[in-house]
């Protein structure tokens, strides 16, 4: 494993259609340090014109669903499941596969004669979103892609001792809990 998964994506890369929304956590304020308030990423891949051979592989999944969560650092606490879904159309019908991880969840949608695929990464660890979806796009050799990574639980509090001190310095500075961690910064 030649990547960092303690990354995420920047910001509002416009032209890749990766965009990445949310507040700026605190999590994002002091890197890999002290990390306080902000549950997760959370990447949700939309992936267009993909090889349909391989959006049919039941096994090709599976494997997909049991590899990925090492290499993106995360650690699978149940086998993956993947199953056959016939839609009330016939062209809607594909694979969908899920499996759970320590950290939340990994989902693969898969919608074979339309050459479409959804993929939702969801983890309160961060982890290598460009990874991730540069993995997929080679997976099932996507032709267009959109992403969109999402700041989940912006105020959850990862540590509660931490975030009771945050959250005490904001109030009396009368400030929102991001920029209360600011200090903890110029502490490491």
């Amino acid at each position: 494993m030649n990547h960092k998964y303690g990354q995420t994506s920047k910001p509002y890369q416009n032209g890749s259609g990766v965009f990445r929304r949310g507040l700026k956590t605190a999590e994002a304020i002091i890197g890999e340090h002290a990390v306080c308030i902000g549950f997760g990423p959370h990447l949700m891949l939309d992936g267009y014109g993909a090889e349909r051979k391989k959006l049919e592989d039941l096994n090709l999944i599976y494997r997909a669903l049991d590899e990925l969560p090492s290499e993106i650092g995360m650690t699978k606490i149940m086998p993956p499941y993947v199953f056959r879904y016939s839609g009330v159309k016939p062209e809607d019908w594909g694979l969908s596969g899920f499996v759970l991880i320590a950290e939340s969840h990994i989902s693969i949608h898969t919608f074979p004669e339309k050459r479409f695929l959804s993929v939702d990464i969801f983890s309160c660890k961060n982890f290598d979103t460009d990874f991730a979806q540069q993995y997929v796009r080679k997976l099932f050799n996507v032709g267009k892609f959109e992403s969109i990574v999402l700041d989940r639980g912006t105020e959850f509090p990862k540590d509660i001792r931490a975030t009771a001190d945050i959250i005490r310095r904001a109030r009396k500075a009368a400030t929102s809990p991001v920029e209360a961690c600011k200090p903890l910064e110029e502490k490491l």
